[in-house]
């Protein structure tokens, strides 16, 4: 079995779209994530990054340097200032992400029909066409959603949690299933090298090894949420 990553966790280069948007703003798709945190490196441009949870509305310069994470239930959309924004990706729980943990802020008769739902998430036909109408569909419904919690609603956070995850319960047994097998047996791993250490067992060390990566090539950049995107697999 190929290692993961140190601490199980998913590493991506991400150039962030410079499309614009209706609101004249550039960038990617707003989005959440239900059971992984997400981590920011900046290493080129600037920009922001706009955040909508339980504390509010904000919204965070990026400039190279920049290192940044948030929760899960932080809904987030990046914005490209100058055009030239590139972000090195860290995630929690590898693999979960890519098995559907994200849920785009789509309005809600579309977030209320998983068929529906499906249709406007896939890309059937990879491309920046597509690419940009799932984005934009994701923006109307994340104003929508920023103008109801910032007049009050109190019930509009909640409305969104709560149809994210019931779209989301079916692939609950699986996320399980890969959390196990990647995060949890690697921090219980960790845990047993400390019980074997202390029995005076330091027969893992005779086991080090050096692993590398290389670039995913050219025809495997994707068309992600927020940008073309260099997914690194181990």
């Amino acid at each position: 079995m190929t290692p993961l990553l140190p601490g199980a966790v998913g590493v991506s280069g991400l150039q962030v779209y410079d499309w614009p948007t209706a609101d004249g703003l550039c960038g990617g798709s707003p989005h959440v994530h239900l059971a992984c945190s997400e981590a920011y490196v900046v290493i080129e441009g600037k920009g922001r990054v706009q955040t909508l949870n339980t504390g509010g509305f904000a919204e965070t310069p990026l400039e190279p340097g920049t290192v940044l994470w948030f929760t899960p239930g932080t809904i987030h959309r990046l914005v490209n200032d100058d055009g030239g924004l590139r972000i090195v990706v860290i995630m929690q729980n590898d693999g979960l992400p890519e098995a559907g943990d994200a849920v785009f802020t789509f309005p809600p008769d579309v977030l209320d029909d998983p068929p529906a739902y499906a249709r406007a998430a896939t890309l059937t036909a990879p491309g920046e066409t597509a690419a940009r109408g799932r984005r934009d569909l994701a923006i109307t419904g994340f104003t929508r959603l920023r103008e109801r919690a910032e007049g009050g609603d109190r019930e509009a956070l909640e409305d969104f949690y709560r149809s994210a995850v019931r779209l989301k319960t079916p692939l609950l047994r699986d996320w399980e299933s890969r959390w196990r097998a990647g995060a949890l047996a690697t921090a219980e791993r960790t845990g047993e090298q400390l019980r074997h250490m202390a029995d005076g067992d330091w027969s893992h060390l005779t086991e080090a090894g050096v692993h590398r990566l290389e670039p995913p090539a050219e025809e495997d950049r994707a068309y992600g949420m927020c940008g073309r995107l260099d997914t690194y697999r181990p």
